[in-house]
């Protein structure tokens, strides 16, 4: 039998499997840490159905830390397929584009300019910053003729990530809050608490259900213009609705964990060789992935030289090097 002619196993199994696997990383990720839990620890701490020291380090700091790291896995992958389907370029990816540098850039001048501002102001500098590092890399990209190359975009992605970053660096420097600047852009979950979460997790909640009403939409603009409009798409606002999730999805991820580089572009390309390449799989599909993604690499990070935390970035980064480097020379078809 033909690879063609075998049955494909139904989408809703597919991701009733990821969901049980993200279950199942969620449970690892809340009984291994520093502190000695158990299974029964973290239902007691869940359900609120008894207290002692472990149950209130479940509930005060292992929690927080997960839910976090699951809505800002979701929303990287979310973003990163986006990202690909709206270029039609499989190396775009939030932390490669601008978005999270423009981020960290205008979190650096948020804190030196108005120091009391609070998180909410601190998550919309975020925006604003990721939306401009984002219009920076696609203006260089477009500026010579030919549009938009995937090398051309990854240059110039390269290039005002590394300008957005000396900004970012400059200013700690300056201003000498460079300790306050790193703690925000290092790249982690420690200290997350219930008050961050409850200012960010509903933008990062609205972003992943907007991407995923339009999802059908992207799938018909990621295979041409011209079929779009044949289709009777309205493209030009299908684009600016699904560049403000990006910036709202990749500006609150910074402005929780900070700088994150490589989940946007590994997760999307994983997720099209299990469920293909319609959208409508992909974008539910990514955000279960990213959100198990993201927890298996901050229990890494917990557990690997414990009591002591290695970054989640340098984990991710790890992993996602070789990945992209991978992609490259595969021409951006390795996992299509």
């Amino acid at each position: 039998m033909t690879k063609e002619n075998q049955p494909s196993i139904p989408f809703v199994f597919k991701f009733i499997i990821g969901l049980l696997g993200f279950i199942g990383m969620f449970v690892i990720a809340m009984v291994f840490g520093a502190a000695d839990t158990s299974v029964k620890d973290v239902w007691q701490a869940i359900t609120f159905s008894a207290s002692s020291d472990k149950i209130s380090i479940i509930q005060e700091i292992r929690l927080p830390r997960e839910i976090a790291g699951i809505f800002v896995g979701a929303s990287l992958a979310v973003s990163g397929a986006i990202m690909q389907g709206l270029t039609r370029n499989p190396l775009a990816d939030p932390g490669l584009l601008g978005l999270t540098a423009g981020a960290n850039a205008a979190l650096a001048i948020t804190v030196a300019f108005i120091p009391s501002t609070n998180y909410l102001g601190i998550m919309v500098a975020c925006f604003i910053g990721a939306a401009v590092g984002a219009i920076m890399v696609f203006g260089i990209g477009s500026m010579k003729k030919g549009g938009f190359s995937p090398l051309r975009i990854v240059l110039a992605g390269a290039a005002v990530s590394a300008f957005l970053y000396a900004i970012s660096e400059g200013i700690g420097i300056y201003f000498k809050i460079s300790k306050d600047v790193s703690m925000w852009t290092a790249g982690g979950m420690i200290g997350t608490s219930w008050s961050q979460l409850q200012v960010i997790v509903p933008f990062m909640s609205i972003g992943i259900l907007i991407s995923l009403f339009c999802s059908r939409q992207l799938t018909i603009l990621s295979l041409s213009e011209e079929v779009a409009v044949g289709l009777g798409q309205k493209i030009t606002r299908i684009k600016t609705i699904l560049f403000i999730v990006i910036i709202l999805l990749a500006g609150a991820s910074v402005a929780l964990v900070g700088n994150m580089a490589f989940i946007g572009l590994m997760v999307p390309h994983i997720v099209r060789s299990i469920v293909g390449t319609d959208y409508r799989f992909i974008i539910p599909m990514s955000a279960v992935a990213g959100a198990s993604f993201m927890l298996l690499a901050d229990t890494l990070g917990r557990t690997i030289n414990s009591p002591y935390e290695t970054p989640v970035a340098a984990i991710i980064a790890l992993m996602g090097l070789p990945f992209f480097l991978f992609i490259v020379h595969k021409g951006g078809k390795a996992f299509s």
